[in-house]
């Protein structure tokens, strides 16, 4: 925001700056937007960068209140930029707000390294594919913005360990989009829990979330890279893929039964849905059992459990088990897994649960989002319905608003978020042992205070990966 010192004195450099390099952007339209009549004034304004214009992204600017401005939008495909500035079906009415204060006019990169060093604002939004996550968020920090980044925090443990530090370093603030966090429903829910308002917990159960596939050369013939597409800027700190569609594109057309997932699916890119979907129920797990700066100590994957049903639910999302021709890993990424904490609680992934359940002395609590139940009933009264009603959106996007404006009230008022990065980091965290065990093909012990494996070096190895050149966190 206009009002500090320090993003002034920043802002004055920045624009001189980007004056003399803008010509050298591969993609790039320099247009500073103000606000138009009736509109917040421009010094009151918190002004925000987004990067990642895919489904996600361009509900995320959706959901954003008037008195923010987007000035830049970036992304490695021009396409999905210009889907943004000029939408069709959905988004033609949903972006409305953001086209009539000047959205189709902002600035555009290809690149958010280009962006960072180029281009001057208060805050970014990163909605990009989950292994850029770090390098996007810790660039965004240290130009000065704070971040409001998608769930899953990050690709691996040690990215995530280091967006959190990075945080630190720069005092930014980090609001992860885990939106259950902002939820009155799921955090009346976990509180209750929390506060041992069904005794002691012995068992949760939770949705067996399928992990990654591992990319074959076989799968697809390469393409043409499109005009439109920056494709060694996708590819980022990951090997180098040759070039197909589907290798990308998420949400964007259907694939025989498949609604196409793209990036999600690979474990190059992504933990596939055990990060994705996971990320957010095993929040909630973390959050109602006090466990938002730990987690679990032993994690062990069930080979045995699994067989010609263990991925009926995810059948719309995933390619279905034995299709993928390394079977081995591909079996593995649907194995149910069990982990327990050292307070003796122990959570199941489970391929036939449908919902997160807490198991207690005094009864049982059924979670999901914005909804739960208690056996016996009446053990948690029904939060408010105009709470409930808050967050009834449709699409996956409006839902995010009240999640967005807690974020931006704390950039504005140097305050706290819900969803912070340790906790983030910390639920995240979970859903990576899920998978590494499953790589693994063996149980696994964790020390949450360390943030290593016991005595497993092979394991460790999981933590962290080689990031390619011109990709490398900064120090």
């Amino acid at each position: 925001m206009k009002n500090a010192n320090v993003r002034m004195d920043r802002r004055a450099v920045m624009k001189s700056a980007a004056i003399k390099v803008a010509a050298a952007a591969p993609y790039f339209v320099s247009s500073r937007v103000f606000a138009g009549p009736g509109r917040v004034a421009p010094s009151d304004r918190i002004e925000i960068a987004v990067i990642g214009i895919g489904v996600r992204g361009k509900y995320l600017i959706s959901s954003l209140p008037e008195n923010v401005q987007v000035t830049a939008l970036c992304d490695c495909s021009t396409e999905q930029i210009e889907s943004a500035r000029k939408p069709e079906g959905v988004f033609r009415e949903l972006l409305t707000s953001f086209l009539s204060s000047g959205g189709d006019r902002c600035a555009v990169y290809q690149d958010y390294r280009e962006l960072f060093s180029q281009h001057s604002c208060d805050a970014a939004i990163i909605a990009t594919s989950d292994h850029h996550h770090a390098l996007a968020s810790i660039l965004a920090m240290k130009a000065g913005c704070d971040v409001y980044v998608e769930k899953p925090l990050a690709v691996t443990i040690a990215e995530g360990r280091a967006i959190v530090d990075a945080a630190k370093r720069y005092d930014r603030i980090v609001q992860v989009g885990s939106q259950q966090r902002s939820m009155k429903v799921n955090q009346t829910a976990c509180e209750f829990v929390r506060d041992g308002g069904l005794g002691r917990v012995h068992l949760v159960e939770e949705r067996n979330f399928p992990g990654p596939m591992p990319y074959e050369p076989e799968m697809f013939s390469e393409e043409f890279v499109p005009a439109s597409m920056n494709w060694d800027c996708f590819c980022g700190p990951t090997p180098t893929l040759p070039y197909h569609r589907r290798l990308w594109m998420k949400d964007a057309f259907k694939y025989g039964y498949l609604t196409w997932r793209g990036w999600d699916l690979f474990e190059a890119f992504s933990g596939h849905l055990m990060t994705n979907w996971g990320a957010h129920s095993l929040d909630m797990i973390q959050y109602a059992l006090g466990m938002d700066d730990g987690g679990p100590t032993d994690v062990t994957p069930h080979f045995d459990q699994v067989d010609a049903t263990t991925d009926d639910q995810w059948h719309q999302k995933t390619p279905p088990l034995g299709e993928v021709k390394n079977h081995q890993r591909d079996r593995r990424r649907f194995t149910p897994v069990s982990m327990r904490y050292d307070n003796g609680v122990v959570l199941q992934l489970k391929p036939q649960v449908s919902q997160t359940v807490f198991h207690g002395q005094h009864g049982r609590l059924y979670l999901s989002r914005n909804h739960y139940r208690t056996e016996p009933d009446g053990l948690l009264p029904p939060v408010d319905a105009a709470e409930v009603a808050r967050w009834s959106g449709s699409g996956g996007g409006s839902v995010a608003g009240p999640h967005l404006q807690d974020w931006l009230d704390a950039v504005r008022h140097r305050g706290s978020v819900h969803a912070p990065p340790e906790i983030g980091h910390r639920s995240a965290s979970v859903c990576h042992l899920a998978n590494i065990a499953r790589v693994l093909g063996r149980p696994v012990r964790w020390n949450p205070r360390t943030e290593k494996f016991i005595d497993d070096p092979q394991a460790d190895q999981h933590l962290s990966r080689l990031r390619r050149d011109g990709f490398q966190l900064p120090a």
